[in-house]
């Protein structure tokens, strides 16, 4: 069974970084999309960043420049990378990852359990 397991989730200072890691664990063809997502108390789970297989990547307005999305093809991992933080980037971070587990299968959509990310003003 694939599963998604994250880290990197903490408490962190207004202005300081931190690391999100997601590595796709099991027996998978291919991954095509990666991203992340977040959702803060009251809110609806939002768009953080994507990138596709093939590099392409794709920012939420609100955290152009500050935060940046990565992945590890060999290592089936997504990476991103939080700088600048703000206490309004306060969230339970998911990520997700469109699996492929055969030549020519459709691609099912994974999720994470969530990390938490805290930021102290």
């Amino acid at each position: 069974q694939v599963q998604l397991v994250e880290s990197g989730g903490g408490l962190v200072l207004a202005g300081g970084s931190l690391r999100l890691s997601c590595a796709a664990s099991g027996i998978i063809f291919s991954i095509n999309t990666m991203a992340w997502y977040r959702q803060a108390p009251g809110k609806q789970r939002e768009l953080v960043a994507n990138i596709a297989s093939g590099g392409i990547t794709n920012y939420a307005d609100s955290v152009k420049g500050r935060f940046t999305i990565s992945r590890d093809s060999a290592k089936n991992t997504v990476y991103l990378q939080l700088n600048s933080l703000k206490p309004e980037d306060t969230a339970v971070y998911y990520c997700a990852a469109d699996v492929a587990y055969y030549s020519g299968s459709p691609s099912y959509r994974l999720w994470g359990q969530g990390t938490q990310v805290t930021v102290s003003s």
